[in-house]
């Protein structure tokens, strides 16, 4: 009770400071001596003085100007500086306000360049105000970010009482070397990237800044800061080469910290410089967060393992650690899956650490290593050997870059560092259950710089194993599109707000499918289907277009170029009377035939459908074992874009249904075939396009020239290749081929002949299936 009465007290204390230090703060002084009454909402102090209670390891004096602080200033406030264990303060010019930050308009002081008398006067106030209130005190600029975890760490392993002076040693650049009146043993601490003062190093030098100020002998103020220090306090800045590290500046001014953060010096360092855009410093501390997160899930884990392996010495298996209870009435894990609280599945997260965690019990369950060197090597793949894909490298660099990290997190102690160099070879593969396994070979480079110095190349073996931690889902309520009254509205949002707003409106004014009420503009695709005989296929294909596009009212148009087939005449007759009954059925004139006297080539039969249409007109060249639905004609719409893009898409392929142990006969063929036993995505296929009149006018259309079964489509995407036009290359899941026999022409030339006989074999089955068949009937084959 006396305990309580104790805390309520220290509280009500809290509180009358806060009221007290409020009304301080809301009285300022006008040029002319008179009193004004600061229009700065009180809830903003009250939030300072709820950040700095009870914490009084570190005070931040941050340097701004007037300019600043609604977007740098702000942005400081927003991110880092709410996690400061005390007290962050802004320091502008005489007459500067604001809203946003807590601040501190010095007299006499303005926002010149460089700004010598606003950093000593600043360090001024904050002794004449704090000095024995805080251990620490850091001088920073607006324009850096802070790691307030790894900050704090390092400031609680230094004694405060003695005087320091941290911060990453100058000396000059080399046009500066030897012109800063500076000894052979003198430097100064960098302001960039942040100084650190003890309380004793500022009492001892801050009766003399005025003196400083008028003795300077550069104009850089943190040279001048560390000569007054140097003088007054007998201290230097830190000589340590681990400082450049841990307080990094990046010499990319502008663009620093603008591209990927996936970098060992962001990951290593307490503070960065500069940071010169605000959106720039809420992406740098949103991924920081991020490895935040990392690190304390890792911690989670951890603490599973030793819990499942302290368990298992009492007789404990890992199963059943989620119904363990140490006492009556108390269990190990109280909180159960689905409730607040909940700890994550034991039965995964406490599983130790070893490459044979996953037992198989059937040869299907298998988890098969894939191969990675300069290339990666799949079995998974029609093309066995590919280029490494963005994933799978971003992937590897982050191990190995954590590796690293491992490996060299007592570097310092040994005396040793050991540098990456690159992968020679690896294996890995995924458990759906655990996560993924990884065997890497990696070449490092082993670098001793204490005792019998060295520096030699070694190849070690990295076994790694990520765990999945399980899956969390976000609901997000907004999801609509933005109004232009919303977004019009834009200004008065916060920061992070109206960059996402700004993207939005650019958007909404770039998409030629937003027309100004919402509603899609349904750009009329234009079908050009080459056919000659096929009569069967050709009847499902006209049933489904008049399903997806006639009875759903899609605005779409069908050019049938029809030849007539030597081997099957009747199939030229019944397919005119398809086309003609579906015609007086709907009364339509956007389904058209055009019968060629000519020999049959998919090339030419395109260009007389293309000869048909307008320059403005979007073509989608299609063949009849083509299925397709709604979706997949908006993706048309959405991804061809005139002078701009074409759009290859990449479609499902249904393997022969012969293989299929009854599977393909299917009475209705949708998205729901998809799987890897029924087809494969057809990734070397370019014969399915959309594009505008112009463009292929512009590329020089197909070569007419070639005849017989295919390859006018490679040589066309070559040519769009080496265009300026963009390719929008992706699967489709709306877009699904249906099996048909391939009859490979012996006169055909022998490429077009090497790519028909690849087809052929491609579509016979996947490769379980054919291993099955193979062994299942090996006496036949020789």
């Amino acid at each position: 009770m006396a305990v309580q009465k104790k805390r309520i007290f220290k509280v009500f204390v809290g509180i009358l400071i806060g009221i007290l230090a409020s009304h301080l703060s809301n009285t300022r002084f006008c040029k002319n001596g008179e009193k004004r009454k600061d229009s700065r909402p009180l809830q903003l102090l009250g939030v300072e003085n709820m950040r700095a209670f009870n914490k009084n390891l570190l005070f931040v004096g941050v340097m701004t100007a007037a300019k600043y602080l609604d977007t740098r200033a702000k942005s400081v406030y927003d991110t880092w500086a709410s996690e400061v264990s005390g007290k962050v303060m802004f320091f502008s010019s005489e007459g500067s306000y604001s809203d946003h930050v807590p601040l501190v308009a010095l007299p006499f002081v303005d926002d010149s360049y460089p700004p010598q008398r606003k950093s000593f006067m600043m360090l001024k106030y904050i002794h004449d105000h704090y000095a024995d209130q805080y251990e620490w005190f850091l001088r920073a600029d607006d324009d850096v970010y802070m790691r307030t975890d790894k900050l704090e760490e390092l400031l609680r392993s230094v004694d405060s009482r003695k005087p320091w002076f941290i911060g990453q040693t100058g000396r000059g650049n080399n046009e500066e070397f030897g012109q800063l009146s500076l000894d052979s043993d003198e430097n100064f601490c960098m302001g960039g990237p942040g100084i650190i003062l003890s309380r004793e190093t500022l009492k001892r030098v801050a009766p003399h800044l005025e003196f400083c100020l008028q003795e300077l002998y550069t104009t850089h103020e943190d040279v001048e800061l560390g000569r007054c220090v140097r003088k007054y306090a007998g201290i230097s800045c830190t000589w340590s080469y681990e400082m450049q590290v841990i307080f990094y500046h990046n010499q990319s001014g502008e663009s620093a910290f603008s591209s990927d953060l996936k970098q060992k010096e962001v990951h290593r360092a307490i503070t960065l410089h500069p940071v010169k855009k605000d959106r720039h410093m809420y992406r740098l501390h949103k991924y920081i967060k991020g490895l935040n997160i990392q690190r304390l899930q890792q911690s989670s884990l951890i603490l599973h393992r030793d819990m499942a392996a302290s368990m298992s010495e009492l007789g404990y298996h890992v199963d059943s650690l989620s119904n363990v209870e140490l006492a009556p009435n108390l269990s190990l894990f109280p909180a159960k899956k689905g409730t607040p609280g909940y700890l994550g599945d034991t039965n995964i997260l406490g599983v130790p650490t070893k490459l044979n965690r996953y037992t198989p019990h059937t040869l299907e369950n298998v988890l098969e290593w894939e191969m990675v060197s300069k290339t990666l090597y799949s079995h998974r793949d029609l093309n066995p050997r590919k280029r490494i894909g963005s994933s799978l490298k971003e992937g590897l660099s982050d191990v190995t870059r954590e590796v690293m990290e491992l490996i060299n997190s007592y570097s310092k102690q040994r005396g040793r560092v050991i540098e990456f160099k690159e992968i020679l070879y690896g294996y890995w593969r995924v458990n759906p259950i655990y996560g993924v396994d990884l065997i890497l070979d990696m070449l490092l480079v082993y670098r001793k710089y204490r005792g019998h110095k060295m520096t030699v190349q070694v190849r070690r073996h990295a076994y790694v194993q990520q765990t999945f931690t399980g899956i969390f889902v976000r609901e997000v309520s907004n999801t609509h599109h933005p109004s232009q009254h919303q977004l019009s509205d834009a200004k008065h949002l916060p920061l992070h707000k109206k960059i996402v707003h700004e993207i939005l409106s650019k958007l909404n004014a770039k998409l030629p499918l937003l027309g100004k009420s919402g509603a899609v503009n349904k750009t009329n695709i234009n079908f050009i289907l080459p056919l000659s005989g096929r009569y069967d296929v050709f009847k499902r294909f006209l049933a489904h277009y008049e399903q997806m596009c006639i009875l759903q009212g899609e605005n779409t148009s069908l050019y049938v170029i029809l030849y007539k087939d030597e081997k099957s005449p009747q199939d030229f007759t019944n397919s005119l009377k398809l086309v003609d009954d579906l015609k007086s059925r709907y009364q339509l004139e956007s389904v058209k035939v055009v019968t060629p006297n000519d020999t049959f080539s998919r090339g030419r039969a395109l260009q007389i459908g293309v000869d048909l249409l307008q320059n403005e007109d979007l073509m989608l060249f299609i063949d009849v074992d083509m299925i397709f639905d709604r979706s997949s004609l908006e993706r048309i719409r959405r991804n061809t874009v005139i002078k701009s893009k074409i759009y290859f898409p990449i479609v499902y392929s249904l393997y022969n249904p012969r293989f299929l142990n009854g599977h393909g006969n299917l009475s209705r063929i949708s998205q729901d075939v998809i799987d890897e036993t029924r087809g494969f995505w057809r990734q070397f296929g370019f014969g399915i396009v959309s594009l505008y009149k112009s463009d292929y006018v512009d590329l020089g259309g197909f070569n007419l020239g070639i005849k017989g079964w295919g390859y006018e489509d490679v040589t066309f995407c070559d040519n769009v290749v080496k265009s300026n036009m963009k390719i929008v290359r992706a699967v489709d899941p709306g877009l699904i081929h249906v099996y048909h026999d391939v009859m490979c022409d012996e006169h055909l030339e022998i490429e077009q002949k090497t790519m028909c006989l690849g087809t052929m074999a491609n579509t016979m089955g996947a490769l379980r299936t054919l291993q099955k068949v193979f062994l299942e009937y090996k006496n036949l084959f020789r």
